[in-house]
């Protein structure tokens, strides 16, 4: 059984690896922006329970039919996405050194919830026969660091990129005291999430190892 990971997340890709999956990887090439604003447009704010779950099926959604290289897909396609809720606020990726630190200045010693929304869509045969999701959250709970350690964290490069300014299984695991709930919730997907949706679309969690 294929599984496609329509996402260019090295963690999403290392994730599935670890537990057994080495899946195909495509970039989904969706205008993260775009969709929200659309949806918005038409419906008001989105809560980040519903917009990464929004996010997710608009990844997946966006490998239905072929891959690149002109491959008909045929297995389950798998989207996913991710945002950091602290104080009432979404943080994603900041991008640039100074937005991060400014979230690593509100977040020290704190904590937030970290959002992962999952969208499996069923695409045996090449054709679309049914589609599950489902988002899910971990509360992270930060160490306090001192302003030397949050700019050389920041200066690594590695907190721009990711949702939250942080990651738990690389560099930023250090500073990371507990998480609640599902480890891999922060790493951009949870396994046990995954597996769920998996076996509710028929398909045994063990049929998908290739590893």
């Amino acid at each position: 059984m294929r599984l496609y990971l329509a996402s260019t997340s090295p963690a999403r890709l290392q994730t599935l690896r670890a537990a057994g999956i080495e899946p195909i990887a495509v970039a989904p090439g969706v205008d993260e922006r775009a969709v929200v604003e659309a949806y918005e447009g038409q419906h008001g704010p989105l809560p980040v329970e519903r917009m990464v779950q929004l996010l997710a099926q608009a990844k997946a959604e966006a490998l239905l039919g072929t891959t690149p290289g002109g491959e008909p897909i045929d297995g389950l396609i798998f989207g996913g996405d991710s945002a950091f809720l602290v104080d009432g606020r979404i943080h994603g990726k900041p991008h640039t050194p100074e937005v991060a630190k400014e979230r690593w200045l509100a977040q020290n010693g704190g904590s937030g919830a970290l959002w992962s929304g999952h969208w499996l869509i069923d695409h045996r045969g090449g054709r679309v026969n049914r589609a599950v999701g489902r988002a899910d959250v971990a509360t992270v709970r930060f160490a306090t660091l001192d302003e030397a350690e949050i700019d050389a964290y920041i200066a690594t490069g590695e907190p721009l990129a990711v949702a939250g300014a942080f990651t738990v299984d690389s560099l930023g695991g250090p500073f990371i005291r507990s998480v609640e709930g599902d480890p891999s919730t922060v790493v951009g997907l949870s396994l046990s999430t995954l597996r769920e949706l998996v076996r509710e679309l028929g398909v045994p969690w063990t049929g998908l190892w290739n590893r």
